[in-house]
């Protein structure tokens, strides 16, 4: 075994170090994404923009992610995993420092791109060391927190990002981001040693060191169908996502009359259930193989107790309830979810495989939001509820075609 090559057996300590700062990797990516957002007041008030060209800010980072995160898996594949990992780090940090510096809403544009393109290093380049650098014991575990450290993130943005604002203004915010950034790049570049080199699959496929051109071959595992079916797969979750983070409050308020507090209260309850339950979703996914039907149980409950609230105007204890049940087997599926990617990725696959179907996210990002605000703007939305559990189950079908397909596929073998 070479410095270039991963131990076979990771230690318990390890793991840990792996899991820790690929998790928080991807805790700051989270807080990223969502970073813009909760300041669009502040930057209306400075730049004296509408909300649709701060939209076209966060349409342009979707795109931009959507266009360049397979290409990215592939610089993961054919490099090093920690080198991309740090590279997005910095880069989505010297974004964010350059836009709190602007003084013109086209450069500040320019510069939330540019984060953009730094959000295709994560999924990617965490989902290629967590699945070669952690023990197959722990990694279904692995997935879970770094999904739950994602999460986390997401949920404490709006919040910190309003506080920071209050006192710093939104250019401290974008600082302070910026600062979090770089700090967690050090941590990997200085304490990472258990990422550094290429794993065995890769060196073993050229020198090491060295980085092939992509081949045909390359890319044609990225049209296989249990691939192109999780890219689907992915894309119906991030219209669930969508649906529920984005819309629930107003929906609720238009179709039932339901008062904001409560209806903030019904998307806190299905966000901090998610939360929990990926947590548990990794202990179960630990203990079982049939990560086919932890997902599929999951979809279907998830989906099936947003119906009601769509249907029926339930009153706050019952739609807390629906939500909870809602929001639980949401997250409790998530870990299963990439395990199941994991089973049908080739080795030395990694970083462009999770680069390609994790695409789903973006693509989802850029049609979901319009679709959802037309059916509000049309007066309808109990419709903006029922297609976002329809979303759910219709992710039911790619899961079993995909794990049929992968069982054909071994008993060919």
């Amino acid at each position: 075994m070479t410095s270039s090559t991963i131990a076979a057996a990771p230690s318990r300590a390890a793991d840990a170090k792996t899991i820790g700062l690929v998790s928080l990797a991807h805790f700051v990516s989270h807080i990223y994404i969502l970073i813009l957002p909760p300041l669009f007041p502040f930057l209306r008030a400075e730049f004296n923009v509408s909300y649709t060209e701060l939209g076209a800010a966060l349409a342009l980072f979707n795109v931009l992610s959507a266009v360049l995160q397979t290409p990215a898996g592939f610089l993961v594949d054919r490099t090093s995993a920690r080198t991309v990992l740090v590279g997005g780090l910095v880069l989505g940090a010297v974004s964010l420092l350059g836009a709190s510096l602007t003084s013109g809403f086209y450069a500040f544009t320019l510069m939330f791109a540019v984060l953009g393109i730094a959000n295709t290093a994560y999924h990617p380049a965490d989902y290629a060391l967590l699945s070669t650098r952690v023990s197959g014991p722990r990694t279904s575990q692995a997935f879970s927190i770094h999904i739950f450290a994602g999460f986390l993130g997401t949920a404490i943005t709006p919040a910190v990002m309003l506080v920071l604002a209050s006192y710093f203004g939104w250019r401290g915010a974008f600082v302070a981001g910026a600062a979090l950034g770089f700090a967690v790049a050090v941590a990997i570049a200085v304490f990472g040693d258990v990422l550094g080199g290429r794993e065995a699959a890769q060196v073993k496929a050229g020198t090491a060191g060295a980085a092939p051109a992509p081949s045909a071959q390359d890319w044609r595992v990225l049209m296989t169908l249990p691939v192109l079916l999780n890219l689907i797969f992915f894309i119906l979750i991030a219209g669930i996502s969508s649906g529920t983070q984005n819309y629930t409050i107003v929906a609720l308020e238009a179709a039932w009359g339901t008062p904001l507090s409560e209806a903030a209260t019904a998307l806190t309850v299905f966000l901090m259930m998610s939360a929990v339950a990926v947590l548990a979703g990794g202990w179960l996914s630990s203990r079982t193989e049939r990560h086919d039907v932890v997902a599929i149980a999951g979809l279907a409950l998830s989906g099936f107790a947003l119906l009601p609230v769509a249907l029926v105007d339930l009153g706050p204890v019952l739609l807390f309830g629906c939500m909870a049940v809602s929001g639980f087997f949401y997250g409790l599926i998530q870990p299963s979810r990439d395990m199941i990617v994991r089973a049908v990725t080739p080795p030395g696959a990694f970083g462009r495989v999770f680069g390609f179907v994790t695409t789903g996210f973006n693509i989802g990002g850029i049609i979901a939001p319009p679709a959802f605000g037309y059916m509000m703007d049309h007066g309808a939305p109990r419709a903006v509820i029922v297609i976002t559990a329809i979303c759910a189950l219709v992710a039911i079908p790619t899961v079993m075609i995909t794990v049929a397909r992968g069982k054909a596929a071994a008993d060919q073998a």
